[in-house]
């Protein structure tokens, strides 16, 4: 009834209004009189900002700065913080030492320099005056495609594909089922659509499908895709979706724009779109986009609303924000769409998912290693050094594990032969990492990807689709 009667005051109306349960920030706000807005949105359009976020800028340096040198890798199970896996890797012309410790909910990264003169990682909690690790001694790895699994959990939720759908919504359609309804695409929607990439048979197409039927049509003949910055985009068109006489929720069409994380909705017409009208648990966020005529000047002006735990995001809003360059607009649209997915990762929702997930696949990479490792030797377990060392207990406030690393990288108690790694880069350097992790000859482990965002192969599901796997949107 809000929205009617907003219509026949007349004027322009916004592209977005709020939810009635609030929950959700806009961007422009409605607000005038506010200063900044949630995207921090400033006069000009400034194309040199439109940056593409890293999901985990840090997910490659175990690649890039370990995989290629000498170094030692280890594991453990501490008793209050699960599973380890710690990397070492000296650089002896720089006076150097990396190391990278895996816990189930982060990763620590430190260089040392000068560290056989000062070594300062013994760290205590404040409150207990304890080591935070307190276990004492480690197991090295020696199982030779260590490297490939150690690389494939780091990466595990970095992805150059995104997937993300796309809504038409028709002047006075204010409901889900309104919008999902229309099957007819205009003239302007169409030429929107050739902003964003290219329309493309489904049929046997190689690219990057995004959980979309490339060989049976059950999901629709046609699809929206491009190549942007060297990722790969597939749009979950709705108008493109399978269309069900009789079906008013038009289930075969959220279920794919219901597990996305992030969607655009075009507009024709002055009706506003509601940030709640699409029931779903895993949307996050919508970019809304409508043309509209400024004196003689044609051009599509942008507008943006997101859950209240999604945290801001750019490129920032121009002030007005419209845009008449169809090149400027597709580069905003694009970019404002991937890091809008990165951004939403963060969001309550996602956080536990990932949290669950990265503890899971620490845990089968900490015991991989250790079995391998340990057949690898024929040993039923390999410490780092025996026990008659004597290394005193964190509970001792002595750091002990770090001792022992400091002792096992000077002695070098371990040959290059055991590690199978080599010291200088070589050709398997470079091979790209496998991405399962097998418990046995046989019987393959659970997958490396992540349910929020895996290192996947091309015609493999997109970030969220591994676990989202079952339609949970109703």
């Amino acid at each position: 009834s809000v929205c009617i009667s907003l219509l026949t005051i007349g004027g322009d109306l916004p592209l977005i209004l709020p939810s009635k349960l609030g929950g959700y920030w806009i961007d422009p706000p409605l607000e005038r009189l506010v200063d900044v807005s949630p995207t921090s949105s400033h006069y000009g359009l400034d194309p040199e900002s439109f940056d593409i976020m890293e999901r985990d800028g840090e997910a490659k340096i175990y690649h890039e700065f370990f995989r290629s040198r000498y170094h030692h890798s280890f594991t453990a199970v501490d008793p209050s913080l699960g599973p380890l896996v710690l990397s070492v890797c000296l650089e002896e012309e720089e006076n150097r030492l990396r190391v990278i410790l895996r816990f189930r909910s982060l990763t620590i990264l430190v260089n040392y320099e000068k560290f056989f003169l000062m070594f300062p990682f013994h760290r205590k909690s404040p409150s207990t005056q304890k080591s935070i690790v307190t276990v004492s001694k480690f197991e090295v790895v020696s199982y030779l495609k260590a490297p490939e699994l150690i690389t494939a959990f780091d990466e595990h939720r970095v992805s150059p594909n995104f997937k993300f759908g796309i809504l038409y919504q028709k002047d006075r359609q204010f409901t889900e089922e309104d919008i999902l309804s229309n099957n007819d695409e205009s003239e302007e929607f169409k030429e929107f659509l050739s902003i964003l990439g290219e329309t493309i048979q489904l049929q046997g197409f190689t690219g990057f499908r995004g959980g979309l039927d490339v060989c049976h049509g059950q999901t629709g003949s046609e699809a929206v895709f491009t190549s942007f910055h060297e990722r790969e985009i597939m749009f979950h068109v709705a108008t493109k979706l399978p269309f069900t006489e009789g079906d008013p929720q038009q289930l075969q069409r959220k279920r794919h724009i219901g597990n996305d994380i992030v969607a655009l909705v075009y507009q024709e017409g002055q009706t506003p779109f509601l940030s709640d009208v699409i029931k779903s648990h895993f949307l996050h966020c919508f970019l809304v986009v409508r043309r509209v005529q400024r004196a003689e000047e044609t051009g599509e002006t942008v507008s943006v609303t997101a859950r209240e735990d999604v945290p801001p995001f750019g490129p920032v809003l121009p002030d007005p924000p419209i845009f008449t360059e169809r090149s400027l607009l597709r580069e905003f649209l694009l970019t404002k769409l991937i890091n809008a997915e990165i951004s939403c990762y963060k969001a309550q929702q996602f956080s536990r998912l990932e949290l669950r997930t990265r503890s899971s696949l620490l845990e089968s990479l900490q015991t991989e290693l250790s079995t391998r490792s340990q057949c690898m030797m024929g040993e039923p377990s390999l410490s780092v050094l025996p026990s008659s060392e004597g290394v005193r207990g964190a509970s001792e406030g002595s750091g002990g594990f770090i001792e022992n690393f400091k002792r096992a990288i000077r002695v070098r108690s371990h040959s290059f032969e055991t590690l199978g790694v080599p010291r200088k880069s070589g050709s398997s350097a470079s091979q790209k990492p496998k991405v399962k992790i097998h418990n046995g000859d046989k019987s393959p482990g659970p997958v490396l990807s992540d349910s929020l965002g895996p290192a996947e192969l091309k015609d493999q599901a997109s970030p969220q689709e591994e676990t989202y796997k079952e339609d949970r949107y109703l």
